[in-house]
């Protein structure tokens, strides 16, 4: 049962500049996910699909290549429900490996470039994933994980298979099938399987959840296919004509990634052009390709915004999406200030496909009709139910006051693999994220639940001492955590981890920034210790990782 209209006031906010946006998307196509990239490769066959390294494919020359690979790897004896498992960075081999696993029917198992042996071991153990499909120089290192797994057949792809690069090496170990030769020996014949969307898997994506091992997210086609209409397919709705099949969209985020992996799906949905970047850390080329290109949306992250921050950028026509993290409101402004448009943020977790929440005040701008930005996460997208729980006595938070925030709505997972129901309460989930919302229904992330120090008893948002960290005209990069108090037991301090522009790093103190913090907030939030870094650990989708911080720290005290 969907919440009163009365306890939803994001639906009156559904609006883009002067257009009213739909309040319900009811009802969602129950389509298989792969039939998006059959219908633009029917409707756009010689638009440009992907442009990568030098390289251009056209949707109907992808279709064309996930429909042969879909039928090699079928000839392996993939079927319905079986799992293929990737280990492929941001580049054509990871679409056309994703969708012509979903068109046998089979469960796709994303897995991190970055991953160590033994994560590798858990995932794909895990999964039960028979097959790998990964980059030619990881094959030695998959082979070996046979015997501590239920692998049987391995494909492998230069990286550099489809870009303008030359004297491609295809020397691969004996017992290793080659993705091109494959896709060159097969017919574009995919077998025909019955899907039920709402029942069949088309993503086991792992997470790794608050504590603990990586849980395995269970996304039907259903999900996936819901979401990618709730996401910029909705927000963009009244601008679609001008926009589907004509327009470009620019990922920075790695494609194994579920906001990756879903900007990828709205690009194909939509026909428009995928722009990829190869090295999601290499911030001048990023910067080179939005100025050269021009994309209409840009999907980053933070991280990546932060350091955009200190590059020189012209006045850009561009739409920037921020998600994955948390965004510094000085990032955004930084950013705005330059290209002379405003950033926006969503939100959302590998657990909902992912997107729940879309800044909608931001992108109003390329209306013409720029309405006040909120600075904020946005709002639930459509048929997307919200609540704000307090944990101590499970009532409902009004408005203006933090609370765990739940969610329901088709694009919420299934459940952790392999029980379905198992992570949702009553079929809602809870996010480990404490927000609030204001009267007009926006959502603001107060800090993560996990985050959060306590501080003789006083809960500290550690996000808002990232934000006030990030005021400090010399800090670039920061994050707070909560360390243990060796004066109180069972406490916390606050201690910062900072990151200084170059031209600062030799004349800001420690106790600069802490006197800086003083004057912002309560006493006992004041950071306590400020560590000068040249760079903070980053995770693969370049949020600040404050997980390893703390782990370093916890290590640091006990040595």
């Amino acid at each position: 049962m969907n919440t009163p209209k009365e306890k939803r006031p994001w639906l009156k906010s559904y609006r883009l500049g002067p257009y009213k946006l739909d309040e319900s998307l009811k009802p969602y196509p129950e389509l298989p996910l792969y039939t998006m990239l059959d219908q633009s490769a029917e409707k756009h066959p010689r638009s440009v699909a992907i442009d990568y390294c030098g390289t251009r494919i056209s949707y109907s020359e992808l279709n064309n290549y996930t429909d042969r690979l879909a039928c090699a790897l079928a000839e392996f004896g993939i079927k319905k429900g079986d799992k293929v498992a990737t280990i492929l960075p941001t580049s054509p081999q990871y679409i056309i490996a994703n969708f012509a696993i979903l068109k046998t029917g089979a469960i796709h198992v994303p897995c991190s470039i970055l991953h160590k042996e033994n994560e590798l071991i858990y995932e794909i153990g895990e999964s039960g994933a028979e097959t790998v499909i990964c980059l030619q120089e990881q094959a030695s290192k998959i082979l070996a994980l046979k015997p501590e797994t239920k692998i049987r057949q391995v494909v492998t792809t230069p990286l550099s298979d489809y870009t303008s690069d030359e004297g491609v090496n295809r020397d691969i170990p004996e017992g290793v099938h080659d993705f091109k030769t494959l896709i060159e020996n097969h017919d574009p014949s995919p077998p025909q399987v019955e899907i039920s969307p709402k029942e069949d898997l088309a993503y086991l994506a792992f997470t790794g959840g608050a504590t603990g091992a990586p849980k395995g997210v269970m996304l039907t086609h259903f999900n996936r296919y819901s979401n990618v209409l709730q996401s910029m397919a909705w927000a963009m709705s009244k601008l679609e004509k001008s926009i589907r099949g004509k327009a470009s969209i620019c990922i920075g985020v790695p494609l194994f990634h579920s906001y990756g992996d879903s900007s990828a799906l709205f690009g194909i949905y939509w026909g428009l052009k995928l722009i990829l970047i190869r090295d999601p850390r290499d911030i001048n080329e990023i910067a080179r390709i939005l100025v050269e290109s021009r994309p209409f949306m840009t999907a980053l992250v933070p991280t990546q915004l932060m350091k955009l921050a200190q590059v020189d950028l012209p006045r850009l026509p561009i739409q920037i999406l921020s998600g994955a993290s948390y965004l510094p409101l000085e990032v955004r402004e930084s950013i705005t200030a330059k290209i002379k448009m405003p950033v926006s943020e969503g939100y959302g977790l590998t657990e909902t496909s992912p997107l729940t929440h879309l800044d909608l005040s931001g992108f109003s701008k390329i209306t013409g009709f720029a309405a006040k930005q909120k600075y904020s996460i946005g709002l639930p997208v459509p048929d997307t139910d919200v609540k704000l729980v307090d944990e101590e006595d499970g009532s409902e938070c009004p408005p203006g006051e933090p609370g765990h925030m739940y969610i329901k709505g088709p694009q919420v997972m299934k459940g952790y693999w392999p029980e379905e129901g198992s992570g949702l309460v009553d079929g809602w989930l809870p996010t480990g994220d404490i927000a609030r919302m204001d009267e007009d229904g926006y959502f603001y992330i107060v800090d993560r639940i996990k985050d959060m120090a306590n501080v003789s008893g006083f809960k500290v948002y550690t996000s808002t001492i990232d934000e006030i960290l990030h005021q400090h005209p010399a800090v670039s990069m920061a994050a707070a955590i909560g360390v243990p108090d060796p004066e109180r037991p069972g406490s916390e301090r606050i201690k910062a981890f900072v990151v200084l522009k170059e031209e600062d790093a030799c004349r800001v103190t420690a106790e600069e920034i802490i006197d800086y913090c003083r004057d912002k907030c309560a006493s006992y939030a004041v950071p306590r210790q400020v560590e000068f870094r040249h760079s903070l650990p980053l995770t693969v989708t370049e949020k600040i990782y404050k997980k390893q911080l703390r782990e370093e720290e916890l290590k640091n005290n006990s040595d």
